[in-house]
């Protein structure tokens, strides 16, 4: 992507929040508001379990502006469906972050101790991928070169 690329790709983004805002806005202005005061809907713990049935999808930067705006939707779908509180969308989203990274681990060129640090510190923060030491070895000798 170019330098004069990016501004632009962050104005379409910008632009689309926007409009989406003010869509919402318009759409509640119209609600009828003479029957009983709604109540917000209380927003309930959901498990990782819950989110990741939900299908979420991987964001990787290469897509384009259109890719980023459907990962949004997406994103928010996923959020909506597994009724998330607004902190287990971040820890959510960055757990999944993590276990791609995770499953797509490999060394690179000759770095074995970049990739041992890696995946140690991968192995802490996502136990569920290697409940075992079998599955741990397992997953570390199939991230290194043939």
């Amino acid at each position: 992507m170019s330098t004069s690329e990016a501004p632009a790709i962050r104005k379409l983004v910008a632009d689309s929040v926007t409009a989406a805002l003010e869509a919402q806005a318009a759409n509640m202005a119209n609600t009828d508001n003479t029957t009983r005061p709604r109540e917000a809907p209380v927003a309930r713990q959901c498990s990782y379990k819950e989110f990741m049935s939900c299908q979420p999808i991987n964001f990787k930067g290469t897509e384009g502006a259109i890719g980023l705006i459907r990962w949004f939707e997406r994103t928010e779908s996923v959020f909506s469906r597994s009724n998330c509180t607004e902190d287990c969308k971040v820890k959510f989203a960055t757990v999944q972050k993590m276990e791609d990274e995770f499953y797509h681990l490999t060394m690179k060129g000759n770095d074995l101790k970049t990739y041992v640090r890696r995946f140690q510190e991968l192995a802490t923060l996502c136990p569920t991928m290697v409940p075992d030491f079998e599955k741990m070895m397992e997953v570390f000798i199939g991230g290194l070169p043939r």
